[in-house]
């Protein structure tokens, strides 16, 4: 199947390798020998059968697909392979001619079917991801392209007295200014941004482009499958005309809780739990689109990577299937649920004669769970690959990441404090964006004297030439100036006589002369008489 450059992902590198390495083991394994057809004799040949068997034992034992691949899938596979011209018939004939599992002759063409990897168009940003609420965002979120450009603040004379002001003592007035009430909103964008850039550090990827559109992503879908849960922690739906139809509910609870399941008290018969699992895998395979949606399934398709590592890959179906519609998540929770249960009940019959009950259930419900919006290489096979490993670990995969609630949390509350503001100093320095240009190192030290010694020399002369303030007052900040900034001091006060030229000296005390007083009477000390009652 060819496809277009813009067609490629970053998943595309994936399903490339897996395909060239599943055509080198087949066309360096598959055994060949001389057969006769029509009373002709062709070399290096093999039937559709023999075909079928060995590439059905090879992806079974192959570590990117598993023992779950059916003869069905296999089948379908090498219809693919006929289509890409990985093999022809004897004739030569491929493309229009459909793989058949029975006698027909087949061969290897001598031209090489390996695929290239297309050269990926050059990223320009990744102004796609959205932007994360801060404390300055007063108002509603505007759109991407209606930002206007945000005016470098300028720090006068005196909004810098104001904030260094403190350092030597004098501290202004002050408010607290608190930010408008975070609307719903705003609440949703948060989740929705930490979110997206969690999942891309999960799946470590550099950019999201070409396997998730941010777009695509709805906060309020991320918040409802965080917070509307029931006590098991499956999704909660508001409107019920979106839910399961009862009937299908009920014949998931009796295959579930068989044989103790059957609330609704139908006859048993033979066969009875047969007609069950159809009645629910008619209901799955009825839907418009899988389970996992046609947007998500690159991001999927990209965990298939990470399923050796179980913890990177839970962590990453945590994140993934918080972005799914709540309807799909709930219908998903339920069935991965289901297929887990009825895996592991001993006491439920037999519910195919040929194929095992969990290769059935991964068989039946793969393609309702996992699919793409166009016919892609080895589609059936990733899907069954990714079901089974959801399937045994659907008790961890719907819970909600720790880190990022945590960090979700921790940001909402930062929103929520309140910030100290001094009288004057209207500009908020720690919350405004700073714009920055290369200079030289002259430059740099020029703007460092010049812009930092010359509003302190300012309000080192403002102190000095204030007359209103007390001589012991004065002194006590000058000294604390002289702590907080030596250089300016000493560069105003060179010497002693410079310092006593304009700051008053203290006054010292006069100790008490002794000589002065005189004592009239001698020193007696406390005498008292006490007198007896005979």
């Amino acid at each position: 199947m060819v496809k277009t450059g813009n067609e490629k992902s970053l998943f595309d590198r994936v399903l490339f390798e897996m395909w060239n390495e599943t055509i080198r083991l087949f066309r360096g394994g598959m055994p060949l020998r001389r057969h006769w057809a029509h009373f002709r004799c062709y070399d290096c040949s093999f039937t559709g059968t023999e075909a079928v068997d060995y590439l059905h034992n090879l992806l079974r034992d192959n570590h990117n697909f598993g023992p779950e691949v059916t003869r069905y899938q296999t089948l379908q596979l090498l219809r693919k392979f006929l289509k890409a011209h990985v093999i022809e018939d004897i004739k030569g004939r491929h493309g229009t001619e459909d793989f058949e599992d029975n006698g027909h002759l087949y061969r290897f063409p001598t031209l090489s079917p390996l695929k290239s990897f297309p050269a990926r168009p050059v990223i320009k940003d990744c102004s796609d991801l959205p932007r994360l609420i801060r404390w300055d965002d007063y108002e509603e979120l505007p759109q991407q392209e209606n930002i206007a450009p945000v005016k470098s603040a300028v720090l006068t004379s005196d909004l810098w007295n104001k904030r260094h002001s403190v350092a030597i003592g004098d501290v202004h007035e002050c408010k607290l200014i608190r930010r408008k009430e975070i609307t719903s909103k705003q609440v949703d964008h948060i989740w929705k941004s930490m979110t997206v850039a969690h999942l891309q550090r999960v799946l470590g990827l550099k950019t999201l482009d070409g396997v998730l559109n941010p777009a695509h992503v709805n906060g309020k879908h991320i918040v409802h499958n965080v917070f509307s849960v029931n006590k098991a922690g499956i999704v909660v739906l508001e409107n019920k005309a979106e839910d399961m139809p009862y009937w299908v509910v009920t014949a998931m609870k009796c295959l579930a809780n068989w044989p103790n399941g059957n609330e609704s008290k139908q006859p048993v018969y033979p066969g009875f739990e047969r007609d069950v699992l159809r009645t629910v895998a008619d209901y799955y395979q009825r839907l418009k689109e899988p389970l996992l949606t046609f947007h998500l399934y690159e991001v999927f398709v990209n965990i298939l990577s990470l399923l050796p590592v179980q913890e990177a890959a839970s962590e990453a179906l945590q994140v993934s299937c918080l972005l799914l519609p709540p309807p799909n998540r709930r219908r998903l929770q339920l069935l991965l649920r289901l297929m887990a249960r009825v895996c592991q009940n001993p006491q439920l019959p037999p519910l195919n004669d040929t194929i095992a009950t969990r290769t059935l259930m991964v068989q039946m419900f793969s393609q309702c769970v996992l699919g793409s919006a166009d016919d892609m290489d080895l589609d059936e096979l990733l899907a069954t690959k990714l079901v089974t490993f959801m399937m045994e670990h659907h008790n961890t995969i719907f819970q909600v990441p720790a880190k990022l609630r945590c960090q979700v949390e921790e940001h909402l509350s930062h929103l929520k404090r309140a910030q100290i503001k001094y009288e004057g100093a209207d500009t908020d320095f720690s919350a405004s964006p700073a714009f920055y240009k290369q200079i030289s190192r002259v430059e740099c030290e020029e703007q460092r004297v010049i812009g930092t010694q010359t509003p302190l020399q300012q309000l080192l002369e403002g102190l000095i030439a204030d007359k209103e303030l007390p001589a012991k007052d004065k002194r006590k900040r000058l000294k604390q100036f002289q702590k907080s900034y030596p250089e300016v001091y000493h560069s105003r006060f060179p010497t002693e006589e410079s310092k006593a030229a304009v700051i008053p000296e203290k006054t010292p005390r006069l100790k008490p002369n002794l000589m002065f007083f005189s004592i009239k009477k001698p020193f007696q000390p406390f005498q008292r008489s006490w007198s007896f009652r005979a």
